[in-house]
């Protein structure tokens, strides 16, 4: 849960797995179930090969079909109880504490608590919530949570200090080796 690195490309994957992933998450955005399922099969594979849990966004049946170890899905998506039937690991995203408590509820794996911080790769996320709002996602759920949204190796301790149990970096998945060595010294 440390690090969770979330790409559309192998080589990006590849990256990040060099550099400490410990998690890769495929995001393909508007994008059909079978195009996903082409463009995940490498990384599906690289993931296997480096022993690193392999998740796919927003889509069930892709994830399913890719033999991902799970699916990182947000407040409104469905599929949450077919990704649960399946034994998938199961992320959820909150921006508030009512939605990090009704993940746990539905049983999230983990939850993706964000956007911690303005982040060009979502403009659509909502406002960001700030360390204030990530501490007190923490405070009240059991479930592990990963900040996610303009994190990088420059404010990713400040994150962990908050209480996450790791961060999920878009961009930052290039530069995964210093996000994974500052995430080490503040769990130390």
């Amino acid at each position: 849960m440390k690090l969770h690195c979330i790409v559309e490309d192998v080589d990006t994957a590849r990256t990040a797995a060099e550099g400490g992933a410990t998690v890769i998450q495929l995001r393909l955005k508007d994008v059909p179930t079978m195009e996903v399922v082409a463009a995940g099969r490498p990384i599906a594979a690289l993931c296997k090969k480096a022993h690193i849990p392999f998740l796919v966004n927003d889509d069930v049946e892709a994830a399913l079909a890719l033999n991902a170890d799970g699916v990182h899905l947000g407040r409104a998506d469905e599929g949450k109880e077919l990704a649960l039937a399946a034994g998938l690991m199961l992320g959820i995203s909150a921006a508030s504490i009512y939605e990090a408590i009704a993940a746990e509820q539905q049983r999230a794996t983990y939850i993706g608590a964000g956007p911690i911080w303005e982040t060009p790769t979502k403009p659509d996320a909502g406002s960001p919530i700030g360390l204030d709002g990530l501490a007190a996602i923490c405070e009240a759920v059991k479930a592990p949570v990963v900040a996610i949204g303009g994190i990088d190796a420059s404010n990713a301790r400040d994150c962990i200090a908050a209480g996450a149990k790791g961060v999920a970096v878009v961009r930052a998945s290039k530069d995964a080796r210093a996000v994974r060595s500052v995430v080490d010294a503040a769990t130390r």
